[in-house]
C-alpha cells in the first residue's frame, strides 16, 4: 500500500515535470516565431515606404516638367527629335543659327507673333514636277489658330530669273527654294520653311490612317467613276453620300475641277475647297486612330514629308500650339473673290489666274495678321 503511494506520487512528479517543459517549448516556439514576424512586418513597411517615396518623386518631377515653361520644352525637343529623326530633310539652317534672331527681310510683311510655312504638294507625271497644291500654314499667337491659306495653282506670277507663268511651274524650275522665293516675292510675305509631299506619299499615308471620311454630290461620284482622276479602275466604285476614301480616292478627289463640289464650288476654287476638307479629314482620322497603332503610324508617315525646317524650328512650333492652346483652323483663299481675272491667255499664257495684287495682298493681311483694313495698307505701303 505504502508503496504504490509512493509509486503514484512518482508518477505525479514526472507528470509535472514534462508538462512545466512542454509550457517551455511552447512558449519559447511562440516567442520565436513572434520574433520572425517583427522583420516582416518591418520589410513590409520598409518595401511600402520606398514605394510612396518613389511615387512622391515622380509626382513632383512631372509637376516640375508639366507644371513649368522650361520643364514642359523639355517634352517639345524630346518630341521634335522624333519628329526630325524621322522626317526627311533638305538644306536647313545651321544648327545653331537661332530662328528668331533672322534680321527682317527688306519687302516681306513678317512678324513676331505669326509663324508661316509653305505646304505643298507635287504631281509628279510625265517627268513634269509641278506642284498641284500649295498651302500657307500660319500660326498665331495673338488670336490662338492655326490659319491655312490656299494659293491657286494657276496664280499668274513673277518668277525670279524666268518669264512670268503660273504659280505651279516655279516649283520645276528651281525646286523648293524657288518656289518659296517666288511665294514671297508676290505675296510679299515671310517663309520660315517648308514641308512637301508627292501625290504617291500622299496617298499611301491616306491608307496608313485607314482611309478617311468624305461626303460626295452627286455630280462628283459620277464623274470620279468614269474618269482616271481615280488612277486605279478598281477603286472607282465611290457613291454618293457618306464614303470611306482609300488614298487613291481621296487623291483622285482631291485633283478635280471640272464638277461642282458638294456645296456648288467649281473649277479651282472647287478644287481648293476639296483639298481643304481632305486634309481636315485626315486631321480626324489621325486622332480618331486607335493610340497603340499612332506611334508607328506617324513615324511612317514622316518618312514621306520632305521639309528644310529644323529641330529647333520644329519644337517651337510645338511649343506655340500647346503652350497658347490652339484648337481653331481657319481656312482662305488667294486670289479673293471679285480681285482676279481669268482670261484664256495672257502674255503667252493659257488660262492663268490674274491677281489684283494690292487687293490680294491686303486682305491676306487681314487674315493671316488679323489686321484692320487701314493697318494692312500701312503695312504694306511700308514695304513697297
Amino acid at each position: 500500500m505504502r508503496d504504490k503511494n509512493i509509486e503514484e506520487l512518482l508518477k505525479q512528479q514526472v507528470k509535472e515535470i514534462m508538462n512545466e517543459e512542454q509550457a517551455a517549448a511552447s512558449e519559447q516556439r511562440m516567442h520565436s516565431t513572434r520574433s520572425k514576424r517583427r522583420p516582416l512586418k518591418k520589410k513590409k513597411h520598409r518595401f511600402l515606404k520606398a514605394v510612396g517615396l518613389v511615387a512622391v518623386v515622380l509626382l513632383i518631377a512631372i509637376g516640375l516638367v508639366l507644371g513649368t515653361k522650361s520643364g514642359r520644352r523639355l517634352l517639345y525637343r524630346t518630341a521634335s527629335n522624333f519628329v526630325f529623326s524621322n522626317i526627311s530633310t533638305e538644306s536647313k539652317l545651321p544648327d545653331n543659327e537661332d530662328e528668331n534672331l533672322l534680321p527682317s527681310i527688306e519687302g516681306l510683311r513678317q512678324e513676331e507673333y505669326v509663324t508661316n510655312y509653305l505646304i505643298f504638294g507635287i504631281e509628279e507625271i510625265g517627268g513634269a514636277k509641278n506642284t498641284d497644291s500649295m498651302m500657307i500654314a500660319s500660326i498665331n499667337t495673338k488670336d490662338d489658330t492655326i490659319k491655312l491659306t490656299s494659293l491657286l495653282r494657276d496664280s499668274y506670277v513673277e518668277i525670279e530669273g524666268y518669264k512670268a507663268n503660273k504659280l505651279n511651274s516655279a516649283y520645276s524650275k528651281g525646286g523648293a527654294k524657288l518656289l518659296v522665293d517666288t511665294v514671297e516675292k508676290n505675296y510679299k510675305i515671310k517663309i520660315d520653311g517648308y514641308a512637301s509631299v508627292n501625290f504617291e506619299s500622299f496617298e499611301k499615308i491616306v491608307d496608313l490612317l485607314g482611309g478617311v471620311t468624305i461626303e460626295l454630290g452627286k455630280e462628283e461620284a459620277e464623274y470620279l467613276n468614269k474618269t482616271n482622276y481615280i488612277s486605279k479602275k478598281k477603286y472607282r466604285n465611290v457613291k454618293p453620300g457618306v464614303n470611306k476614301l482609300n488614298g487613291n480616292q481621296l487623291m483622285g478627289y482631291c485633283r478635280v475641277r471640272k464638277v461642282k463640289t458638294l456645296g456648288g464650288a467649281n473649277n479651282d476654287y472647287g478644287r481648293v475647297v476639296r483639298q481643304q476638307r481632305a486634309l481636315k479629314a485626315i486631321f480626324d482620322s489621325y486622332k480618331t486612330t486607335n493610340i497603340f497603332k499612332l506611334f508607328d503610324i506617324t513615324k511612317e508617315c514622316l518618312g514621306y514629308v520632305n521639309t528644310n525646317l529644323t529641330e529647333k524650328q520644329i519644337a517651337l512650333a510645338m511649343e506655340s500650339i500647346v503652350e497658347n492652346k490652339i484648337l481653331t483652323m481657319d481656312t482662305f483663299r488667294i486670289p479673293v473673290d471679285g480681285a482676279f481675272e481669268a482670261p484664256k491667255r495672257y502674255n503667252g499664257i493659257g488660262y492663268p489666274i490674274v491677281l489684283d495684287w494690292e487687293v490680294n495682298r491686303v486682305e491676306l493681311y487681314k487674315f493671316i495678321f488679323n489686321d484692320t483694313e487701314e493697318e494692312a495698307k500701312a503695312a504694306l505701303a511700308e514695304l513697297k
